[in-house]
């Protein structure tokens, strides 16, 4: 059953330090901010490719990048939070979303294939859910700790089983996350299939677990899942705008984001989130508007 409280443990958030909760507020923050400007730059037709915005789930990323230090990421096509919560340069996401050769894959791949050597993050082709079995084999080459991420509609392809197999066999250091919003475009995944993505990795002698996209949640599961990798995480996760593009089907099924904000204010900290939100605002506003006063000027 799909719920904003699943698997919640009750008063997880004053767990944490003050510190860490604002930090994760600020990265989840900006991710959102700078979505919007791309929203933005994509309903002006500034340019028209495909685009995979998180506006619902910037907290997701958030919480990875707090928890893991020094991990290898492979993530799926909607990564600009991942890209952004880990520190690699805003520019360069905006020019690639532009075509601009400045861009973070030199304007060649768009939205759904980032990278960003300067945090570890290594692209693919775009291939639905390619990124997992080539993060196994980076792996097992480096035995180096990785973070894996995918779709809920990813973990239906053929290469995922084998490849999970494979990590708990050869006891390889792999997160893997599935980002589960449980929609395959607009299939929901109770159409698709009749088996869990948990029950899946479990069978495979793999631990597992099943929780809501509460970013207190996901550090808190993630610092003890990374203790013994492999391991596998399925996060139910909301996105508030198409699968690709920048429409909307209807209300969220939940606000992840006005749900921290208000376990922000339970925490005392409203005044600083205001503060926050104001600065990743502008901040966000001022790196969209550098470039395109650079074009319009040409």
């Amino acid at each position: 059953m799909r719920t904003p409280n699943f698997g919640v443990i009750p008063n997880l958030s004053k767990s944490f330090s003050r510190e860490f909760s604002l930090e994760m507020f600020r990265r989840g923050s900006f991710t959102r901010q700078f979505e919007y400007q791309v929203k933005h730059a994509f309903d002006q037709k500034i340019f028209q490719i495909p685009i995979y915005l998180c506006i619902g789930q910037e907290f997701n990323p958030a919480a990875y990048s707090m928890v893991l230090k020094d991990f290898q990421i492979f993530a799926q096509h909607r990564a600009h939070g991942i890209y952004l919560s880990f520190g690699a340069p805003p520019e360069k996401l905006r020019d690639e979303l532009m075509g601009l050769p400045s861009g973070c894959s030199g304007g060649m791949s768009g939205s759904n294939a980032i990278q960003g050597p300067e945090i570890n993050m290594f692209g693919h082709s775009g291939l639905m859910g390619e990124q997992v079995p080539i993060s196994v084999g980076a792996a097992m080459a480096s035995n180096r700790p990785t973070l894996t991420v995918c779709g809920d509609a990813s973990v239906e392809e053929d290469y995922i089983y084998p490849s999970l197999g494979y990590a708990i066999t050869k006891k390889l250091p792999v997160l893997f996350i599935c980002e589960d919003n449980g929609l395959s475009i607009l299939t929901k995944v109770e159409v698709r299939r009749n088996w869990s993505a948990v029950d899946m990795a479990r069978s495979l002698g793999m631990p597992a677990i099943e929780i809501t996209d509460d970013p207190w949640l996901i550090a808190h599961h993630i610092k003890e899942k990374k203790k013994d990798l492999p391991g596998f995480i399925n996060i139910q996760t909301v996105r508030n705008l198409w699968h690709s593009g920048t429409g909307t089907d209807g209300p969220p099924e939940w606000d992840r984001y006005q749900l921290v904000k208000n376990e922000m204010t339970h925490l005392g900290l409203q005044a600083e989130v205001e503060q926050i939100e104001t600065e990743t605002t502008l901040q966000a506003e001022q790196i969209w508007e550098k470039q395109l006063q650079k074009l319009s000027a040409k």
